[in-house]
């Protein structure tokens, strides 16, 4: 009788879609399918977290049930744009409405801006919002553009209860009634495109006065081509367009040597909203798949490179259907990973989606979400320094992004379900019949409060072949994480267990090739997969 063979990898590369059946045989630690994991940087997929209500259980919606167009941490709390209102809160359970008329230029008290009259963003779409750095306030100076109306302009100042602070805000005119979509602070100034009228020309304001469009320094430069996006990158002004991407450079001099300067004419941007900055590069969304925008060591110049070949699939879908979809990204600065979700507000929100891409020494490896409804999204830090990630969804709720074990859809709890799934294996030889006898899992579930998890294993064999008999779907043992000497609590975390439990399950049948899925459709902890380990024996050949 042969002896038992060993075969045993980990699971690392991310989402692939592209590559055929045989060609993944030499890559068993990619996915196959990898829906609402996320790339661990230190190996392994993880399953993702959830997400909860800002506020607890006291939380509240700032607008009943009108969808969420915009949010932005700011202060103490979060800004939502919703409706044709404005709102902030620091508590989740208490919304202020701050777009308020004819506030005095130097600033109103709680109550008498509370009584101002409701300054109506009619038409409001969504929304890019920016803080400036400024004196004026040590929370900053918030300007938020919407394509419908002209920029809003707000701060507050004073610390303690909403009722002890001050606080300012106006319309801003940029060039008569033009209502700016895009808009990014850059050298001092506030730069603003994407107008109805002049969709190819783009604003600046004067040096550090965020509402003032008519002073010295103040200008507007005319492109080629329609401005998508706006970002600050290094010394830059980057223009996203249509079809082609540019450089502003100089605004600060208010002099001959203001330009712009092409960086390519055959490149542009689908949608403003996935423009961020990641690993010291921009990333963006562009026709032909995820793009970065990175310096060169070359001053001034700058380079081009896709970095979403593996999920090409995937990107042609968004791209083939982006007028239908609400585009919105984050970066997870604590996990180095980047967040594009892309909803079509028609469908329930169960079936929005998303990619992740986690940036990692061999660049990004990518994964899929599904449940996740985030028509608003961001992610900023508190005037205390905490890092805070929020999204809003259509039915007007706000939640704390990326915490939690459950998805919450119209504020009610609904499970994750997670499915990572490999390429079919051949352990070496498709051409020899194997009898399988066991598979070890690594598996490591987030030890906090006394987490586990209960994934199921479902083995398929022989690419599917139906005239081939399958085994069962497994159900694993409950897989408990392991609690830590000097922070678990007695009663609450879990003892006994080692921190990557390594789970033996048998299995029946025989065949050539063989993959393996492992799924969970729950709301218990978060788990990472580590890696998986075959015992077969090798049955001859045919």
């Amino acid at each position: 009788m042969a002896a038992s063979q060993p075969f045993g990898f980990s699971a690392k590369g991310g989402l692939n879609t592209n590559l055929n059946e045989i060609q993944m045989l030499g890559q068993p630690g990619i996915a196959t399918e990898l829906r609402n994991f996320e790339v661990d940087p230190d190996g392994g997929y993880r399953r993702i977290s959830g997400f909860t209500a800002y506020g607890g259980t006291s939380a509240a919606r700032p607008n009943g049930g009108l969808p969420v167009l915009g949010i932005k941490t700011y202060a103490d709390g979060v800004i939502v744009c919703s409706g044709t209102d404005i709102f902030f809160s620091n508590d989740g359970a208490t919304w202020l409405q701050i777009n308020r008329a004819s506030v005095h230029a130097s600033g109103d008290n709680y109550s008498t801006f509370t009584g101002r009259s409701v300054l109506a963003r009619t038409g409001q779409e969504q929304t890019s919002i920016e803080i400036y750095e400024g004196s004026k306030s040590v929370y900053g100076e918030v300007v938020i553009c919407d394509g419908a109306n002209k920029p809003y302009y707000f701060y507050m100042t004073g610390t303690g209860a909403l009722n002890t602070r001050t606080f300012y805000s106006s319309e801003v005119t940029v060039n008569s009634t033009e209502a700016p979509k895009v808009c990014t602070i850059h050298s001092n100034h506030l730069v603003v495109g994407g107008t109805a009228e002049n969709p190819n020309q783009v604003y600046y304001s004067h040096l550090h006065e965020m509402n003032n469009f008519t002073g010295t320094g103040s200008g507007e430069v005319r492109l080629a081509d329609k401005v998508i996006g706006l970002k600050s990158f290094r010394g830059d002004c980057i223009i996203f367009c249509q079809n082609s991407i540019y450089r502003l450079v100089n605004i600060e001099s208010n002099d001959a040597t203001t330009a712009i300067i092409p960086i390519t004419k055959n490149v542009g941007c689908v949608d403003g909203q996935s423009i961020q900055e990641i690993g010291g590069d921009l990333v963006f969304l562009s026709p032909d798949g995820i793009r970065t925008l990175a310096g060169t060591a070359r001053i001034g110049d700058v380079e081009l490179t896709s970095v979403s070949r593996n999920i090409q699939r995937i990107i042609g879908e968004i791209t083939r259907n982006i007028n239908n979809l609400v585009i919105t990204s984050v970066v997870l600065r604590s996990k180095s990973q980047y967040r594009l979700y892309y909803n079509n507000q028609a469908q329930s929100s169960s079936l929005s989606k998303g990619i992740i891409g986690t940036f990692t020494g061999q660049g990004f490896e990518w994964s899929e979400t599904q449940g996740i409804e985030a028509p608003a999204l961001d992610s900023g830090f508190l005037y205390s320094g905490v890092e805070q990630v929020v999204h809003g969804d259509t039915d007007g709720y706000i939640y704390n992004h990326d915490t939690g074990l459950s998805f919450l859809h119209s504020g009610s709890a609904a499970n994750i379900d997670a499915l990572y799934e490999t390429p079919y294996l051949d352990f070496g030889d498709m051409g020899t019949r194997k009898t399988l006898h066991y598979a070890k899992i690594s598996v490591s579930p987030d030890a906090d409060a006394g987490g586990f998890a209960q994934p199921s294993l479902k083995v398929q064999f022989d690419f599917e072949d139906v005239i081939v008999q399958q085994p069962p779907v497994y159900v694993l043992p409950e897989i408990r994480g392991g609690a830590t000497f000097g922070t678990a609590s007695f009663n609450v975390a879990y003892f006994g267990s080692t921190d990557n439990p390594l789970i033996r399950q048998t299995i029946q049948g025989s065949c050539y090739t063989s993959n393996y899925t492992i799924s969970s459709n729950d709301q218990l902890a978060p788990y990472t997969i580590n890696g998986l380990y075959i015992n077969y024996v090798p049955a001859g050949r045919r």
